[in-house]
């Protein structure tokens, strides 16, 4: 467990990724197995100890120190584990101990993730009393499940790759057909064994990604285009009698759509966008519904009969990796669309259709008709070369997505919160809003959106010295500032939404302006952007 929490420490306090890389693959090198592989479930968001929530931690603390003490601390420190593991007060028979020595990472699995709910404070908090505060905070993160420590799983996995001089597109490959704590994979990585075998598995293959067209004109005789639909990119995989479906990250989420999972019959790996059908305002949205209603289905573990009705998911399929046993990412992209084209029809229509190709003579009249698209499931056009093979990652000159223009609208700050991690010293987390009516004929602000990105370190410093002064009552970690700052933001797309007051929900909105130019009484109208709804 101490270098476990040694790990933690430093990956939390290194910006490089380079070094982060270097750290975690000298940790996997000299640990033994099964704590490695404990730790790289922690690391990736595999460990799934249920019994465990944060609640009951934050009771926990609130039982040992002063609960107004914990709440500002929080408030100040950002985060909940090392909130609690620097103010945690050890019972009075327990001996003040300076290190973390005494549990490894498998007896703390293994404890853990057999406890009922009601018996984990009691258990939680007698390992707590024996770590230092470093080790408390790596328990703390492994119980709940939440690194957020600056390592994605992709890092992770990569840092495995060079410790074993092993591909890193190999490893994901096979990563989802292993159980943790993954000793097969080490021992593959050591030379102690072969190449664990998949082949019989439903397991994911990393996504082809895109690069930004930015400033890029691209000749159409080496390009074709497809639009990008506004739903979410995920790979089906059917091997071995079983269906899975992955998103983009490699995190199943079969669950949340059993009604794809089951249409997907076919031995085989295809890549598309997971829409669903409903009510459509625009023309050509070929039967898909805005994002906002895909999004009443994500992350749900049962779906209800009521919902499979109301909102049946389908796939949009833009590309084929497996055709049963058969690789094709090596083809080109134009072979491997007709190999897609030719394994539709073993599909049922209901659930699964092909992405159209977008014609056009040339690259400017292509451009009008992306900028001439503004629907409710279309963000903008994808451009794939021709002769492109499908490969892992994002590789230059390959394949560009092309998104639409943003929408603005100008808004009012209404309240703030601190950020986490680096930004938890900041309000850096806005809530704003728009007029009802105009102000002088009697208008309310309420919410549209919320946004936390867009904004220079220095704008962020400008926003937080305003919310500062300017705050009129705080609700826990929340101000309510006054009504004076605005925002221009920029989004994607607005939806209808019953569960907001003002009706709206934006679509990835982030702070475009500050404009303290302009005052809070010439803000836009909610009906402005109910005006812009596809």
């Amino acid at each position: 467990m101490a270098a476990f929490a040694a790990l933690i420490d430093q990956l939390i306090y290194t910006r490089s990724r380079n070094a982060k890389l270097h750290l975690i693959a000298e940790y996997l090198k000299a640990t033994p197995d099964p704590d490695r592989g404990w730790a790289m479930a922690a690391l990736t968001g595999e460990l799934d100890l249920a019994g465990v929530k944060p609640a009951q931690v934050r009771a926990m603390i609130e039982a040992r120190v002063d609960p107004v003490l914990f709440r500002l601390s929080r408030d100040y420190v950002g985060d909940t584990a090392e909130t609690v593991s620097l103010l945690w007060e050890r019972g009075p028979a327990v001996a003040d101990l300076s290190n973390d020595e005494g549990m490894s990472l498998d007896e703390i699995v293994a404890t853990l993730s057999v406890l009922k709910r009601a018996e984990a404070p009691a258990v939680l908090a007698a390992m707590l009393d024996q770590l230092g505060p470093s080790g408390r905070y790596a328990l703390l993160k492994i119980a709940t499940g939440g690194m957020r420590i600056g390592v994605s799983a992709r890092l992770a996995k990569t840092a495995l790759a060079q410790a074993f001089d092993l591909d890193v597109d190999d490893v994901e490959e096979v990563w989802h057909g292993i159980d943790a704590p993954y000793e097969p994979l080490f021992a593959w990585g050591e030379g102690r064994a072969p190449r664990p075998s998949v082949d019989d598995l439903p397991v994911f293959r990393p996504f082809m990604l895109a690069h930004p067209l930015e400033d890029k004109r691209v000749d159409l005789a080496d390009y074709v285009a497809e639009w990008k639909w506004d739903g979410i990119r995920i790979q089906l995989v059917h091997a071995g009698g079983e269906t899975r479906v992955y998103s983009r990250g490699g995190e199943e989420i079969s669950a949340s759509f059993p009604d794809v999972v089951t249409a997907f019959d076919v031995p085989g790996v295809v890549d598309g966008e997971l829409l669903v059908r409903g009510d459509v305002q625009g023309g050509s949205s070929g039967g898909a519904a805005s994002f906002n209603a895909l999004q009443q289905r994500l992350g749900r573990k049962l779906v209800s009969k009521k919902m499979l009705a109301e909102a049946p998911a389908f796939v949009r399929l833009y590309d084929i990796l497996l055709d049963g046993r058969e690789d094709l990412r090596s083809l080109p992209w134009s072979a491997r669309r007709a190999r897609l084209e030719a394994f539709m029809p073993r599909l049922p229509a209901d659930r699964f259709d092909l992405s159209e190709v977008v014609e056009a003579e040339h690259f400017d009249a292509l451009a009008e008709v992306r900028d001439g698209a503004r629907d409710a499931a279309i963000e903008g056009l994808m451009l794939k070369r021709r002769d492109s093979p499908y490969v892992a990652g994002r590789k230059t000159g390959l394949w560009y997505k092309w998104k639409r223009d943003p929408l603005t609208a100008d808004c009012v700050m209404l309240y703030a919160q601190r950020g986490s991690g680096k930004r938890s010293s900041f309000y850096s987390d806005y809530t704003f809003g728009c007029w009802t009516a105009p102000p002088e004929d009697g208008g309310e602000l309420l919410p549209v959106g919320k946004a936390y990105s867009g904004f220079t370190d220095d704008e962020l410093k400008m926003l937080d010295k305003f919310v500062r002064q300017n705050t009129l009552q705080r609700f826990g970690p929340v101000r309510e500032v006054e009504k004076s700052l605005v925002l221009e933001v920029a989004f994607d797309s607005v939806h209808s939404s019953k569960r907001h007051k003002s009706g709206l929900a934006m679509r990835f909105p982030r702070i475009s302006r500050i404009r303290t130019d302009k005052p809070a009484e010439e803000a836009d109208l909610i009906a402005t952007l109910t005006a812009m709804i596809v």
